[in-house]
């Protein structure tokens, strides 16, 4: 549904004596039909300035920008402001702003209204429109008030419905959820999810808050300095050697607790996730593992954890029990090990169990 392809943003500031900033490296991003598609990063990664290039609003200084296969690029022309045939493109794409940007003269119904009104939709039709979205909302109560008499929820709630009036197949959220607190902004993520599934909207975000992802998100890509580090769903890339966003979703900590020992990263995905893998590690091979770090959360309506665990003796000690943990379905990842070194981080391929011995039963 969108796709961007060598997306490049350069700002040149008057102020700066000419100095280049580079916002976007060469993006590529893919975001499917119907999938909810978090962008992630800190502040200065870019993630702005890439969902305001999707639709146009900053104009890309190279590379495309392809939404429900029209390219918007293609559209934008020479001139500063955007042409007819951009804007009517632009209808279908719907814009959460983080800061709500309601127009406190009119009411909720107004502001609501007030996309419409650009289109050119006859007035009944617009108020129609407009009670439907803030009913789709939860808002049906609040067509009279003013933005002044509502909470920071209810705002961006008046905000997504106004995202909706022109029946857009993309919403794009900027930061929607992070003036809010946690509990306004886990309703406020559901609604997006709801939507999501109810309209068939497909929905790319943006945020710097990894419970977000966690929450909705259907995949991710991870943004650092203007360039998109890595990216799939979000099941991939925790089951992902090595991943850097699987490590940000679900950090854990830990060393070793001494030489001649090695430390793994466990993560455990939907039904292995709730069994009791390390207890049977422990009583198959008779050793002592010991538990530095886990977090375990549910993404996706699937339980997903990551934990650091510990294992007595060096790498090639221990190669038979990560084989064993691997044929669980797990995926087990050396972290540190100092008999090895950096070859501990080399893949292990998955090994049958050694027999039982007497003494482990």
């Amino acid at each position: 549904m969108i796709t961007t392809t060598g997306l490049t943003k350069i700002y040149r500031s008057a102020q700066s004596r000419g100095r280049e900033v580079t916002a976007l490296d060469g993006v590529d991003l893919h975001v499917r039909e119907g999938e909810v598609f978090g962008v992630v990063g800190q502040s200065g990664a870019g993630k702005s300035s890439l969902i305001r290039c999707v639709n146009l609003l900053e104009r890309p200084t190279a590379g495309t920008v392809t939404v429900d296969g029209q390219d918007l690029t293609a559209l934008a022309g020479r001139g500063r402001r955007a042409g007819k045939e951009l804007r009517r493109a632009r209808s279908s794409i719907g814009m959460v702003f983080q800061h709500f940007n309601l127009l406190s003269s009119r009411t909720v119904r107004d502001n609501v209204e007030l996309p419409l009104e650009i289109l050119g939709v006859a007035g009944q039709e617009r108020t129609r429109r407009a009670l439907e979205l803030l009913d789709l909302v939860g808002l049906a109560d609040k067509a009279k008030a003013y933005p002044a008499q509502l909470s920071g929820g209810q705002k961006q709630r008046v905000g997504i419905a106004r995202a909706l009036a022109g029946n857009p197949k993309v919403l794009l959220s900027d930061e929607a959820t992070s003036a809010l607190d946690p509990e306004t902004t886990r309703s406020i993520l559901q609604l997006l999810r709801d939507l999501n599934r109810q309209l068939g909207l497909t929905v790319l975000l943006i945020t710097h808050e990894m419970e977000v992802v966690k929450t909705i998100c259907d995949s991710a890509a991870l943004m650092r300095k203007g360039r998109i580090v890595e990216s799939g769903t979000v099941g991939e890339l925790l089951a992902t050697p090595g991943s850097q966003l699987a490590q940000e979703l679900f950090p854990v900590g830990g060393t070793a607790s001494g030489p001649g020992r090695t430390v793994l990263d466990v993560t455990f995905l939907g039904a292995a996730a709730t069994q009791p893998v390390i207890s049977q590690l422990a009583r198959t091979y008779n050793i002592d593992i010991s538990i530095l770090g886990a977090a375990m959360d549910t993404v996706g309506g699937r339980q997903i954890g990551r934990m650091r665990i510990e294992l007595p003796g060096a790498y090639e000690d221990n190669v038979v029990p990560i084989g064993f943990l691997r044929e669980q379905g797990l995926q087990a990842e050396i972290v540190d090990d100092a008999d090895t070194g950096a070859d501990a981080a080399a893949t292990v391929p998955a090994q049958s169990p050694a027999p039982v011995k007497e003494d482990a039963k």
